[in-house]
């Protein structure tokens, strides 16, 4: 009888931090000065993603170790305000067709750009809701971390 064991997050996640090195070295120097908002867009969804491992993490540690679960509800806070950045960077962004800028009001509407090319906006309207039922307005403009060094 064989044994199989599932995969953990352990298998992949060293796989999706060499992809973006690997993304980095090779597209970033030589890439153009500005940053498109196509990789905006990327750098987005991959927050949105590390966003949504740390909540899992969060709901299930936090229970048993409240310690532990403390700091990890910190750094998934952190990381949404990093992605909440880079949309606002997205919006600053010109358009690469016309180099204007979007309004505002577009991104409620969910698809400034039109689908399906870029979904920023529409992933970010779903994340907004999750951080709303789980962090408060205090915890996300906290200017202190709440870590110490030991």
């Amino acid at each position: 009888m064989s044994r199989t064991t599932s995969p953990t997050a352990q298998d992949f996640v060293p796989f999706a931090t060499a992809a973006l090195d690997f993304h980095r070295a090779l597209n970033i120097p030589a890439g153009p000065l500005v940053t498109t908002r196509a990789e905006l867009d990327a750098l987005h969804a991959h927050l949105i993603a590390l966003h949504d491992v740390l909540d899992a993490h969060v709901t299930r540690t936090g229970q048993l170790i409240p310690a532990e679960g403390n700091q990890l509800r910190t750094a998934r806070t952190r990381i949404w305000q990093a992605a909440d950045h880079v949309h606002a960077a997205y919006h600053a962004a010109p358009r690469p067709d016309s180099c204007e800028l979007p309004a505002p009001e577009m991104c409620q509407a969910g698809l400034p750009e039109g689908a399906p090319e870029l979904t920023i906006c529409q992933r970010h309207q779903r994340a907004v809701h999750l951080v709303r039922r789980r962090t408060t307005p205090a915890d996300l403009h906290a200017p202190f971390t709440s870590l110490t060094r030991r």
